[in-house]
């Protein structure tokens, strides 16, 4: 994919990603996409997202800034959300939270192949408790 072509499928990732539209996110990952520090598969990346929701379901991401070099992006986003269901142990508080976040994508052929990125689990839990 060229830059521009890149640039534009994170466009099509990130809107997916705010309309909670996990029928295009599926056709936008590589079915065992890996993840650092997580369980590989398309499977297992939208059970998380749906978790994430069920705990946020206003839940987006706005992007800050973007990088594209060869098959990889980098990606700096702002992340925003209100508490209304349990995570991780946690019942809904009603807080607004939010993060920085970080993440890095190998897209091949169209779909993510792989992923790193900042952990927000542990950022977003934090500003629960």
């Amino acid at each position: 994919m060229t830059p521009d072509e890149l640039r534009w499928w994170f466009d099509d990732w990130l809107d997916a990603s705010n309309r909670h539209d996990f029928d295009r996110l599926r056709e936008l990952l590589a079915p065992d996409v890996r993840r650092a520090g997580a369980p590989a598969g398309a499977d297992a990346w939208v059970r998380d997202l749906e978790a994430l929701l069920r705990a946020f379901p206003d839940y987006r991401w706005k992007r800050i800034a973007l990088v594209v070099e060869d098959d990889r992006i980098a990606a700096h986003l702002r992340t925003r959300g209100t508490h209304r269901g349990e995570f991780h142990g946690v019942r809904p508080t009603g807080r607004h939270v939010g993060v920085a976040a970080f993440g890095f994508f190998r897209v091949v052929r169209g779909r993510l192949a792989e992923f790193a990125g900042s952990d927000d689990d542990a950022r977003l839990l934090a500003q629960l408790v």
